[in-house]
């Protein structure tokens, strides 16, 4: 089951009677002071979300079996460690609001290491989203990365990590969800 929940003037996450039966869930520029009650949706392998509104990822940590995750504009996240524990997600998209790219700005997060250490982490992208250092290198030791995606690094930084690691700078695929557009 899919639930889409856009532009949603509510402060709080609604409660879904079905959210047992939810497995792509998309959040798209709710009002909403927090996140922290997407648990209620156990089974979800899908999630996107534009304008993230919590300053760190530990609202995502209880969804176990997450696959797909997009998070379009999250500037107050800094610390990724809570994903580590997401050990089935395959594709993860981050990346600043564009209207932030032609301003510069970045969203700077402490390290890319909890991404790295996703065991079957196939697919990044990482736009507007670095470390401090601004560099790729943490990433060197993702097992199954197949392609990475990133913009705001160094010319020469995605280049080095491409020739490093054999990784393609092919885009994410999409979450696959048909009522999408």
């Amino acid at each position: 089951m899919i639930r889409d929940l856009v532009r949603d003037k509510a402060k709080a996450l609604p409660t879904d009677a079905n959210a047992a039966h939810v497995t792509a869930l998309r959040v798209w520029h709710c009002n909403y002071w927090s996140l922290a009650p997407l648990e209620q949706y156990p089974n979800l392998r899908t999630l996107v979300v534009a304008s993230y509104p919590d300053s760190d990822v530990q609202a995502l940590a209880a969804l176990a079996g997450l696959e797909y995750l997009s998070l379009l504009h999250m500037p107050h996240v800094r610390d990724l460690a809570p994903l580590e524990g997401l050990r089935h997600l395959r594709t993860v998209r981050l990346a600043t609001s564009p209207g932030w790219d032609s301003s510069g700005k970045v969203t700077v997060v402490d390290s890319l290491q909890p991404l790295a250490n996703l065991p079957g982490l196939k697919h990044l992208e990482l736009f507007g989203v670095q470390p401090a250092s601004r560099s790729l290198q943490e990433l060197e030791s993702a097992p199954e990365l197949v392609s990475l995606r990133a913009s705001k690094y160094p010319a020469e930084e995605p280049r080095r990590f491409y020739m490093a690691t054999g990784v393609t700078d092919a885009f994410a695929p999409s979450p696959g969800v048909a009522d999408w557009s």
